[in-house]
């Protein structure tokens, strides 16, 4: 279960990008995660995936 407030979804995410997973989709297909919406949901704090940084920045 993926945390709801967005700033402790940002940290959660890009925690686990760094520690675990290689890119986002991978993070998305083990957790299970809607990547679609988990975007949206940080894009509303303004904060987009970046591939090449393997974070949303």
């Amino acid at each position: 279960m993926l945390p709801k407030d967005p700033v402790i979804l940002l940290s959660y995410v890009n925690t686990k990008l760094r520690d675990q997973y290689a890119s986002l989709d991978a993070l998305c297909d083990d957790l299970e995660a809607d990547r679609k919406q988990l975007e949206e949901t940080l894009r509303t704090i303004n904060y987009a995936y970046s591939p090449e940084r393997n974070q949303f920045v």
